[in-house]
C-alpha cells in the first residue's frame, strides 16, 4: 500500500507544477494537499510547526510573485489595469479557446485588447504591452516553479 499512497502523492505533487502553466489547476493547493495527504496516510509526526509556518510562507511568496510578475510585466512595458485585467483574463480563457498555444496567446490577447478598448491605445502600443504580459507570464511561471521546488525538497528532507 505504501507504493501506491507515495504514486498518489507523486502525482499530486506532478499535478501542482502542471498547474503552473495550466492556471485552470490550483497548483499550490494540490501541492499542499500531497502535503496533507501524506500526513494521513503516513504520519502527520515529521510536520512541526517550523514546518509548517515555512510552507505557508512559501504559500504567500508564490500568490505575491504570480501577482507581481504579471503586474511588472504589464506595467513596465507601459500597460494600465485594463491591461493587467485583460491579461488575467486571457490567461484562464485562453487554454479553453485555443489548446496548447492559448496559455500563451491569452494573455497576449487580453492585455492587447484591455488596452484597445478600455484605454484606447494605439495598436503599436497595445501589442508592446502584451509582450510585456507574455514576458510576466512566463517569468511568473519560472519564479513559482522555482518556489514550488523548494517546497517540495523541503517536503522531501523533513519526511
Amino acid at each position: 500500500m505504501d507504493i501506491l499512497f507515495w504514486a498518489i502523492i507523486i502525482i499530486l505533487i506532478a499535478l501542482s507544477f502542471i498547474g503552473l502553466i495550466y492556471p485552470i489547476i490550483p497548483s499550490v493547493l494540490v501541492l499542499i494537499g500531497a502535503f496533507i495527504l501524506y500526513g494521513f496516510l503516513f504520519s502527520f509526526e515529521p510536520f512541526s510547526w517550523l514546518f509548517w509556518t515555512i510552507q505557508t510562507l512559501f504559500v504567500i511568496l508564490l500568490f505575491v510573485a504570480d501577482y507581481a510578475a504579471n503586474l511588472i510585466g504589464v506595467k513596465k512595458f507601459g500597460g494600465t489595469k485594463a491591461g493587467v485585467w485583460g491579461s488575467t483574463i486571457g490567461l484562464l480563457v485562453g487554454p479553453f479557446i485555443i489548446p496548447i498555444f492559448g496559455i500563451l496567446i491569452g494573455p497576449f490577447l487580453g492585455a492587447v485588447l484591455g488596452e484597445l478598448l478600455v484605454n484606447k491605445s494605439n495598436i503599436k502600443t497595445a501589442l508592446k504591452i502584451g509582450w510585456g504580459s507574455l514576458v510576466g507570464f512566463i517569468s511568473s511561471v519560472f519564479t513559482k516553479g522555482i518556489i514550488q521546488i523548494i517546497m517540495v525538497l523541503y517536503f522531501i528532507w523533513v519526511v
